[in-house]
């Protein structure tokens, strides 16, 4: 790729060859710097610094924080420049490869991941005593000298990226790589050199297991929130000392990892020692800079015998998706197999065989969904005489002796009210009392409110009982019937969507499966009630818990279809 001509010209003591790399965080170009000979490596950093003073300002102090670190183990940087819109950090040129590409290629055996993992440990705890943080530790971002030396790079660029954002940049892309991204730094939360202890514990779990801690598929942000919300696979690949001391660093709660980088270094090393022997280091030949506390416990004595040397010296490789598989390999009469066909069936966090159970219950949801729609609809409804009356005065209904009249107002088996017959004076001014005349009712201020489209109202009077169906006259929806329905309707429907996407997310289990039951009952019982009320339909029992039992239904069988559908 050619380079920039804004690059060139605010580089004019530096010869600037190809391009050598490309992340995330800027462009890589091989380069010389003329009057001195020397071979550079010049990262145009990322646009948005450019249009941006506060951040342009803010790298530039991080870059005169960068130029300060002097330490075996962080890619020195020589020169900052910020000139013609801009930004170019001017670094070692490294010539012996990344960690990844020594992954990927021959592999990387347990020693010297322990060795490597010692030699980033001690960057990142250098750089975190001048106060920057990485907050992008990666193995790509690892790398060798021609002698074999470890350098970590990239200190800061990440950090003032990211400065105020939480998941991703101005231009849409992740802050940091999501397969090493620590809890808090995707969630926004303050920033110590915890979350390099949690990117660095990472990157050492997966070049021991040839896996990384979590599964990988749907994307970056569903890689992001198994990171927030799940704990890491059990690293099973190694003897328990080394385990405990990665998972410790991958622990979501910053609190409860290393304190520091040097604090995780010393229990690494001390494991190491327990698992490959005392003088595992200078066995190994790796240079590696330790400080007194690390050094002294890398010698420390075994407290328990160490594994068979033999059983540790084979290299581990990037489990890669969609490579291409290897041949057999042979060791002695045996072939060997990829690890993760032996150990993959028997870790708890594997993913289901086969989706069909999630499918039989998104079915079952779908026909329980349609039945309660239809139930409203095709429900039989009592045929009552009609009353249409204003409820907000005296209602005439049925006849009788007012002096035994009582009319009852239900609802689905539920009393709205139950009142008695108002006296035949009160309802016809200059009258005489008959056991056959008209009988009027005054209805508490309440149930007026309450019913809307039609209710169930028995008159009894001398002993006789008739039901009719009381409509009042205002618009069915000017009710607590109407309204309420309505409201009840989009409150489960809010709350069932929630509980799915919680679901969804992996941030729940059986508890909101169970919490979907009531929810759904209650949807189910206002699809029923709003368009009864709509219609005017007498209000019965059983249809209302014929819904609600539908309702039920599906909502637990939708949970349970999209848990098992975001297990997988």
């Amino acid at each position: 790729m050619t380079v920039s001509a804004n690059v060139v010209a605010a580089l004019p003591q530096y010869d600037l060859g190809a391009q050598i790399g490309r992340g995330g965080m800027g462009v890589v170009y091989a380069a010389v710097h003329r009057p001195l000979g020397r071979p550079v490596a010049v990262k145009r950093l990322p646009g948005v610094l450019a249009s941006d003073e506060r951040m342009s300002a803010r790298f530039a102090h991080e870059a005169r924080l960068l130029a300060r670190l002097d330490h075996p183990h962080i890619v020195p940087v020589y020169d900052y420049v910020q000139d013609r819109g801009e930004h170019l950090l001017v670094m070692e040129k490294l010539d012996g490869g990344t960690v990844w590409s020594k992954f990927v290629g021959a592999g990387v055996t347990p020693a010297e991941t322990c060795a490597f993992g010692l030699a980033m440990l001690s960057g990142l705890h250098a750089a975190h005593g001048a106060g920057v943080l990485h907050l992008d530790v990666k193995p790509k971002n690892l790398l060798f000298t021609a002698g074999g030396v470890l350098k970590v790079a990239d200190f800061g660029i990440s950090q003032v990226v990211s400065e105020g954002a939480t998941l991703v940049t101005h231009g849409g892309q992740v802050l940091g790589t999501p397969a090493y991204l620590s809890p808090e730094q995707a969630l926004g939360n303050p920033l110590s050199p915890a979350a390099d202890v949690y990117g660095a514990a990472t990157v050492l779990y997966e070049l021991l297991s040839g896996r990384l801690p979590f599964d990988s598929g749907g994307g970056a942000l569903a890689m992001i929130q198994r990171h927030v919300y799940q704990q890491p696979r059990a690293l099973i690949e190694v003897p328990d000392p080394l385990a405990r001391v990665i998972m410790r660093g991958l622990e979501r709660d910053p609190q409860a990892r290393y304190r520091n980088a040097e604090t995780f270094a010393v229990d690494l090393a001390g494991a190491a020692a327990e698992v490959f022997g005392r003088d595992w280091l200078l066995r190994l030949g790796t240079p590696v800079h330790l400080t007194p506390q690390v050094a002294a416990a890398g010698t420390r004595p075994a407290t328990a015998p160490s594994v068979p040397p033999e059983t540790l010296a084979i290299p581990v490789r990037a489990t890669l998706v969609d490579a291409p598989s290897a041949p057999p390999v042979q060791l002695g009469a045996q072939t060997l197999v990829p690890a993760a066909q032996v150990l993959t069936p028997l870790t708890p966090l594997a993913p289901l065989a086969s989706p069909k159970p999630a499918r039989w219950f998104a079915l079952a949801a779908a026909l329980a969904a349609v039945l309660m729609i239809a139930v409203p609809f095709t429900a039989p409804s009592r045929d009552l005489p009609a009353v249409e009356a204003d409820l907000s005065k005296p209602v005439p209904i049925g006849t009788g002796s007012p002096t035994t009249a009582r009319l009852t107002v239900t609802a689905a088996g539920i009393t709205l009210a139950d009142v008695p017959a108002l006296p035949e004076a009160t309802a016809q001014p200059g009258s005489t009392t008959r056991p056959d005349a008209p009988l009027t009712f005054e209805l508490p201020g309440a149930s007026r409110w309450i019913v809307g489209g039609a209710a169930v109202a028995t008159v009894t009077a001398d002993g006789n009982s008739q039901t009719y169906s009381l409509q009042p006259r205002t618009h069915p929806m000017i009710s607590i019937m109407g309204a309420g329905s309505a409201v009840l309707l989009l409150f489960t429907l809010a709350y069932l969507e929630s509980i799915l996407r919680s679901l969804r997310r992996r941030q729940s289990g059986t508890a909101a499966v169970v919490a979907a039951a009531p929810l759904g009952f209650g949807l189910g019982v206002a699809i029923w009630l709003l368009p009864s009320v709509v219609l005017r339909h007498t209000p019965d029992l059983w249809p209302a818990l014929a819904c609600g039992a539908l309702g039920a239904i599906a909502a637990v069988c939708t949970a349970v279809a999209t848990r098992r559908s975001a297990l997988r």
